[in-house]
């Protein structure tokens, strides 16, 4: 079987180099992909934007791709995945019109709120009156969400009525570009994130592992929210946040409803759909939804999936995956100024030593091959990842490696996975 990727971040490398280790793939393409795949996919640097569903598609007849893997979520909204199914193409990702779950945070919540999904209350703003005057609705602090796609950065937990006015300004002064343009206004859930991903066909699904990620960019959960700045998997994550009555009420409640939903709106689920939990007391509650795996969580899954995720991904659910003993985990290095404006163009070292070191791998997520040496080239620019035979042996084997690697201005968390000890 020959796999086309689409997309170039650390997500998709972890994707590429886990489908290339299954018995059943050939040859894995990566569209663009980079230079810090290529030992682990073949980079596609000169192809057609990953967005345009009608060059994706030629793409994948021209390359003889057997299964297409859409890794971020921009195509998925664009109707790529639609374009493949129409000429008869095997693809794992969802529909433009189930994308919208993720599309649109307006368009999520009200089919939360149509099918009882629990979720945080909330109001929807079409105008910059409106959401200043929803502000102080549910107290402080308060969640601001701008509608549309922004790459993990159009969440803003206000702490009070002046950063909740800041926030909403800013969404609806471009910022954001249109994602901005409504927003969503939601009651704050104080309690502990978790991230579950399914992959489904219509009302069937196979689970995978619960994980953690880590979106403030500073130690302690402080600061802006990024698109991730860490993450974890363990079977401690379940069993710390409510166990095997956790997980039946994730499914009973919230997984099942939302695919029994989308088929009954005439969207039917098919590929890949995370959902982003808040846990409190036990009780799920359902944040968003990204129709897609999640980055960095991906990297830490990956790394622990013991099976193989491409009859999965074909829509093969005759047998469920399997998981290593013990945790993986996932440190994010990026640039200083990330998630705001950044400097590119310095050189990475230390990337073969932290490489070569036991159970440990390096995900690029922003990095160019500059003659013989990467340089950055990205917010988020690596994803140091390692597999522990416990949650304390995976951080200390995550953390070596990052104190291998360097490049100047490098910012990380010191904290990932620490809620979990």
């Amino acid at each position: 079987m020959n796999v086309l990727v689409l997309g170039s971040g650390g997500r998709e490398h972890a994707l590429c180099w886990k489908i290339a280790r299954s018995p059943l793939v050939k040859q894995v393409w990566c569209a663009p992909g980079s230079a810090g795949m290529i030992k682990d996919a073949t980079p596609l640097p000169d192809s057609a934007n990953i967005t345009d569903p009608r060059a994706m598609t030629d793409l994948a007849a021209k390359i003889g791709a057997d299964l297409t893997v859409v890794g971020p979520e921009a195509p998925l909204v664009a109707g790529v995945a639609d374009e493949f199914r129409a000429r008869g193409f095997a693809i794992a990702g969802a529909s433009k019109a189930a994308a919208q779950l993720e599309g649109s945070k307006i368009f999520a919540k009200q089919f939360m709120d149509r099918h009882k999904i629990p979720t945080a209350a909330f109001s929807i703003a079409q105008t910059q009156e409106e959401a200043r005057a929803a502000a102080g609705r549910f107290g402080f602090p308060v969640v601001v969400k701008a509608d549309g796609l922004a790459a993990g950065k159009g969440v803003v937990v206000a702490a009070d009525q002046s950063a909740a006015l800041s926030a909403i300004d800013a969404m609806f002064a471009g910022n954001l570009g249109d994602a901005g343009r409504r927003v969503v206004i939601e009651q704050h859930i104080a309690g502990e994130e978790m991230t579950f991903m399914i992959i489904a066909r219509g009302e069937e699904y196979v689970s995978l592992a619960p994980t953690q990620d880590h979106k403030a960019l500073r130690d302690g959960d402080k600061g802006p929210n990024t698109g991730g700045m860490g993450a974890y998997c363990d079977d401690g994550i379940l069993k710390r946040l409510g166990g095997d009555a956790l997980l039946r009420r994730v499914l009973r409640e919230i997984v099942e409803p939302t695919l029994a939903g989308m088929k009954a709106e005439g969207a039917e689920y098919s590929g890949i759909l995370y959902f982003g939990l808040m846990v409190k007391g036990g009780t799920p509650y359902l944040l968003e939804y990204n129709a897609r795996f999640g980055d960095p969580e991906t990297q830490a899954l990956m790394s622990r999936m013991d099976s193989d995720i491409v009859p999965l991904l074909a829509g093969d659910f005759s047998a469920p995956p399997t998981w290593t003993e013990g945790a993986s985990l996932c440190v994010v290095l990026s640039s200083a100024g990330y998630p705001g404006a950044f400097m590119g163009g310095l050189p990475i070292t230390g990337l073969n030593e932290a490489n070569a070191l036991p159970r440990v791998k390096v995900f690029h997520a922003g990095t160019r091959l500059e003659g013989e040496r990467f340089i950055t080239h990205g917010g988020r620019v690596l994803g140091v990842t390692a597999l522990g035979l416990d949650l304390p042996d995976a951080i200390s084997r995550a953390y070596e490696a990052v104190s291998m690697v360097h490049f100047q201005g490098m910012h990380y968390r010191k904290d990932i996975g620490a809620k979990g000890i």
